[in-house]
């Protein structure tokens, strides 16, 4: 009798431990679809403010630096939404786009002595 208690108790030591674990798991997994969420958002305004050889640009432009394409993605939206450019947006604007950003950016050289 007292083995299949003791079996009992594994077992339910075992479903406490996956319980945690899938509670732990849970929050990840809402921040996970929530990013997802954002991001299909996101790439559905692009759609909409930018022609598809500009889009072909910044997902080339996100292969290379994708920290400078997020960047240029939310500046994007924000100067679409304020009415700042012109919709939709085409590849030759997007380039002084790209310009006018770039030259925003600091570059910083470092020099040996």
């Amino acid at each position: 009798m007292s083995f299949d208690e003791s079996e009992e108790s594994e077992l339910e030591a075992i479903r406490k431990r996956k319980l945690a674990e899938m509670q732990a798991r849970a929050p990840d997994e809402e921040q996970v679809e929530k990013a997802r969420q954002v991001d299909a958002q996101k790439q559905a305004i692009l759609r909409k403010i930018l022609t598809q050889e500009a889009r072909q640009r910044l997902s080339n432009i996100r292969m290379v630096k994708p920290e400078f394409a997020e960047q240029i993605e939310l500046q994007l939206i924000q100067l679409a939404q304020t009415g700042r450019v012109k919709i939709p947006l085409d590849d030759s604007q997007l380039k002084e786009v790209l310009k006018r950003l770039q030259g925003q950016r600091k570059n910083i050289k470092i020099r040996r002595i």
